[in-house]
């Protein structure tokens, strides 16, 4: 089998060996020219230049002798948007392919749809967790009624991420996992319905690392348990990278008198790096010369003298 690394394939680019070498590719038998030549022409008649069938087919070998593989990669590009999507689809289950899309990828894409995912938003879900695009569409239902059971309603931007940690943790491991950031943050049961609501992924999180963050807010920096609650984006934050060298440049801040009005945490943890660095940063250059230094320092998971307050 001989391919060409440029533009779309062509019939007299195919070369065949008619020997039984021919079938000692990986994955693949006999009778490639009856089987993978014609599936190769179809997917060069779709418009996929010869060097994205070459990775396809090193990646899923025995997966294209089928002939229905032109048709469900054809309909995959399209709801992956992407080619490199679809390829990172394909690393996680080879099998994406092969799976029948009348009975179980579309029937599974309209149950999304049904839910008020806009398409693009299907393909981050499938991206994210591949397995929803293969599963028996039942258990897609199932999963949809888990997820409206944390009381996220369809059509809500966040339903996406509740269909995703359904899906990541099981039906059968919420209430457990409910239970433990309940425990973990101190809430009551208003509370962690509407953190769960408001930030679905917090149940896909392991429990150490909740476990530190709750401890981190609560404990170091003396956030409410309620005040959580309200924003639990804070607990996706990454502890080292986010939460704590900020909450260091903010004490530090306060420490030496260099806010000139009331900056409170969360402001300053939701902040993209450029505003941070240009509102409260860069113009204390003068006054806290190190304190970018210092900053950067703190991201790195160290303590500078500077950010230990009495």
């Amino acid at each position: 089998m001989k391919l060409d690394d440029g533009g779309p394939l062509r019939s007299t680019s195919i070369y065949v060996p008619h020997t039984p070498a021919a079938g000692s590719l990986t994955g693949i038998g006999p009778g490639v020219e009856t089987t993978l030549a014609p599936v190769v022409l179809g997917l060069a008649g779709i418009g996929l230049p010869n060097s994205n069938i070459a990775r396809l087919l090193s990646l899923v070998p025995s997966r294209f002798r089928r002939r229905y593989v032109v048709s469900n990669l054809q309909y995959c590009l399209l709801l992956y948007g992407s080619y490199e999507n679809l390829l990172r689809a394909l690393k996680l289950n080879n099998r994406l392919l092969t799976y029948s899309l009348e009975r179980i990828i579309k029937p599974n894409v309209a149950i999304m749809r049904d839910c008020g995912i806009a398409d693009c938003d299907v393909a981050k879900l499938i991206t994210a967790m591949p397995t929803m695009l293969t599963i028996n569409p039942e258990r897609v239902r199932v999963l949809v009624a888990c997820a409206q059971g944390l009381g996220v309603s369809p059509g809500s931007p966040m339903f996406r991420h509740a269909l995703h940690a359904v899906a990541f943790i099981g039906e059968e491991n919420i209430s457990t996992k409910v239970d433990y950031l309940k425990k973990t943050f101190r809430w009551s049961d208003d509370e962690v319905r509407m953190a769960v609501c408001k930030a679905p992924l917090l149940l896909t999180r392991s429990k150490d690392t909740l476990q530190s963050k709750s401890e981190f807010l609560i404990s170091q920096v003396g956030l409410e348990p309620a005040y959580i609650a309200h924003r639990p984006v804070m607990i996706s934050l990454s502890l080292q990278g986010r939460l704590r060298p900020r909450y260091y440049v903010l004490k530090f801040l306060k420490e030496k008198g260099l806010l000139h009005h009331n900056l409170c945490y969360y402001t300053i943890v939701k902040m993209t790096e450029k505003v941070l660095m240009e509102k409260h940063i860069s113009p204390r250059s003068e006054a806290a010369p190190h304190l970018a230094q210092d900053y950067a320092a703190a991201c790195r998971g160290e303590v500078p003298a500077r950010f230990v307050f009495a």
